[in-house]
């Protein structure tokens, strides 16, 4: 059944775009029309070159890993059950509802029906699938072992998902705590504070050094609150654009790896990130240069980058993997002792998915640890402030009412 493509007007006045299955031009604009789509252009999707071409203009929307790890994982199952690889694919491309891997997926399959391998029609999307899993399908065709590759790949994203996931909910309630501080700090320099500043510039008398302090930094923020934004702005522009070199991003990276605390759980995040990548390669199939290769590009920190770029050179020339980690110095101990047990009895990828199981939980202990103590500390620092305003505020009205007396 041909794809088409389409562009379109729903009944709110949206512009959408996207695929459509259809036996016929006329089939696929009626279908549309139930949907309450107004088609403004509609063309049949042509060959993988000419897809190639268009592909990434027509793929804006961004994949969810959670639903790749799901299409990935179905894809796997549909061909153990001896399902053809045209067959699996339609049957994704009809069920799947999110419009970005849906476009994706039904350029995947337009490619393969004119004979290209899954992996040369997952090349056409580079925004839905990286190179990682790229490399790892292409292994598995190679291999003729397709469907237990496409499991381990599904298993490996969905332990990414996993990992997201509880560090996005560690980092809720203090994001929420913070949020809801900077909320009543803002009501009180913006509605409170400007007219309890005109009382006591009306008093005669003299104020606490407390008042004082509170009045300088409200006129401070509220004369000069342009060019304190115009400041932090332009700062954080700067930044941004500094970051973005290779020298900004290597002076960055070799700092956090540095910083107190943090810079022990990132470097472990990272170390983590290396074996479970490198285990899923090598378990699936990949060459050892070429898993090192696309490993060094996933771990998200220069320093490490260039560190396993090194061993890969050394790997290259005859090496064993754990000699050159060890000699980088970057690399925990325990690592460098299970790799060169794995490399000896035969079981590399089997020992670092279990270093990457045990990092993974140490990580996970360490920052509930530490988001336990960043709550109250955030509530500390919350109450601080506010404390320091209400005494501010307090104290010359507290003095007026003692004149008084």
């Amino acid at each position: 059944m041909p794809v088409y493509e389409y562009k379109g007007v729903t009944s709110q006045g949206k512009k959408v775009f996207g695929v459509q299955d259809g036996e016929g031009l006329k089939a696929v604009r009626t279908k549309l029309k139930k949907d309450g789509i107004v088609v403004l252009e509609i063309r049949e999707g042509g060959g993988l070159r000419a897809r190639g071409s268009r592909e990434i203009r027509l793929f804006s929307g961004r994949v969810r890993l959670g639903n790749l790890a799901n299409a990935t994982r179905q894809l796997a199952t549909l061909l153990s059950s001896g399902l053809p690889l045209m067959d699996a694919l339609t049957v994704l491309v009809e069920q799947e509802e999110t419009q970005a891997l849906k476009s994706a997926l039904s350029s995947v399959r337009d490619a393969v029906r004119e004979g290209a391998s899954l992996a040369e029609a997952l090349k056409a999307n580079p925004k839905a699938f990286s190179q990682l899993y790229i490399n790892m399908v292409s292994a598995g065709e190679a291999s003729g072992t397709l469907e237990i590759t496409l499991d381990r790949l599904a298993d490996f994203l969905d332990e990414q998902v996993r990992f997201r996931g509880k560090f996005a909910a560690a980092l809720a309630y203090p994001a929420i705590m913070t949020v809801i501080g900077v909320g009543v700090l803002f009501f009180l320099f913006s509605f409170v504070l400007p007219r309890v500043v005109g009382m006591f510039e009306d008093m005669k008398q003299q104020l606490p050094f407390m008042t004082i302090a509170l009045l300088w930094v409200v006129k401070f923020l509220s004369t000069l609150w342009w060019a304190i934004l115009i400041v932090l702005g332009g700062s954080g522009y700067y930044l941004q654009r500094y970051f973005s070199t290779p020298t900004g991003k290597a002076w960055l990276d070799a700092r956090l790896l540095r910083f107190p605390v943090f810079g022990n759980l990132i470097k472990m995040i990272a170390v983590s990130r290396f074996t479970r990548t490198l285990g899923t390669l090598l378990q699936s199939g990949v060459p050892t240069l070429m898993a090192l290769d696309i490993v060094k590009s996933v771990v998200g920190n220069t320093v490490l980058a260039d560190a396993i770029h090194m061993a890969r050179e050394n790997v290259r020339e005859g090496e064993s993997i754990a000699d050159p980690l060890r000699r980088s110095g970057l690399f925990p101990p325990v690592v460098i002792q299970m790799v060169a047990v794995g490399e000896k009895s035969g079981e590399l990828e089997k020992m670092l998915l279990k270093i990457s199981d045990s990092f993974d939980r140490t990580v996970e202990t360490r920052i509930t640890a530490l988001m336990s103590l960043l709550e109250p500390i955030i509530i500390l620092v919350m109450g601080l402030v506010v404390g320091f305003i209400v005494i501010a505020i307090m104290l010359p009205i507290l003095q007026m009412s003692s004149g008084v007396r």
